[in-house]
């Protein structure tokens, strides 16, 4: 279940005529007890991959709705070593590749070995760490690489050309193109046309290019969809987990391209 399992399940999705649909969930908000459960019905609304956020007390990408079940989930003494353990308890029952985000500090205080040898055994495919530059990433990225697990770069709306062709060059997982100047959250709307900007990174990268920060309704995931891949929806989803509308998540998930 590394890297190569979340390539097989884009391979599918394409071949089926759909969209990638990341679904971002807070680890251990309810409880960690809850992580299975909520995956299995994550995998069931049709989800391509799930991003498991950690909980931590400084999340600087992470808009409230996020940072308040960061804050829930830290009240239930939910840790980055208790998470991948509880996901390794199950790792054989769910089907759907599993993205770590976390930031730099957890990983720093387990050790990154330590860290990749834990995200393996918990059947890990990709690593997000949003306060980690692609200048210093290394030291992340090559205890990863030996298990073969992705660590996803990040392109944002003041990337220029030339930065963009540094990311997408050796680029793994997918592209993480965020679509707004801020942090997390749903909005009914974005600042200006991101087509172009998503297709200009499209026709660079070598692989799939998902949209996130801000997408929170089917119609949004359908029209950023159109310049890209796919799309990552977070903060949406994590409402409805917490408010109990888990059912209501595969209304959020496209159907095939062109398919309303």
């Amino acid at each position: 279940m590394t890297k190569h399992k979340m390539n097989a399940s884009f391979a599918r999705v394409k071949e089926e005529g759909k969209k990638i649909f990341t679904a971002y969930i807070m680890a251990g908000d309810g409880g960690l007890h809850k992580l299975k459960e909520m995956i299995l019905l994550l995998e069931d609304a049709g989800v391509t991959v799930v991003e498991l956020g950690i909980p931590f007390s400084d999340p600087v990408a992470d808009g409230p709705v996020i940072q308040e079940a960061g804050k829930r989930a830290l009240a239930e003494k939910v840790t980055l070593t208790s998470v991948l353990e509880e996901l390794a308890s199950f790792k054989n029952d769910i089907s759907i590749p599993v993205v770590i985000m976390t930031y730099a500090n957890p990983v720093f205080k387990l050790g990154a070995q330590t860290f990749a040898d834990k995200c393996a055994e918990a059947g890990v495919s990709g690593v997000i760490i949003p306060d980690v530059p692609m200048e210093e990433e290394a030291e992340f990225k090559e205890p990863l690489s030996k298990h073969e697990i992705a660590l996803i770069r990040f392109v944002t709306l003041t990337s220029s050309d030339e930065r963009i062709e540094e990311t997408v060059n050796g680029a793994e997982g997918f592209i993480y193109a965020v679509t707004v100047n801020g942090i997390t959250g749903a909005r009914t709307g974005f600042a200006g046309d991101l087509s172009d900007h998503l297709a200009r990174i499209k026709t660079k990268s070598p692989v799939p290019v998902l949209a996130g920060f801000g997408v929170s309704s089917k119609e949004q995931a359908e029209t950023l969809g159109a310049s890209c891949d796919g799309v990552i929806v977070g903060s949406k989803i994590v409402s409805l987990l917490h408010e109990g509308r888990g059912h209501e998540i595969k209304e959020l998930v496209p159907g095939k391209v062109g398919v309303k």
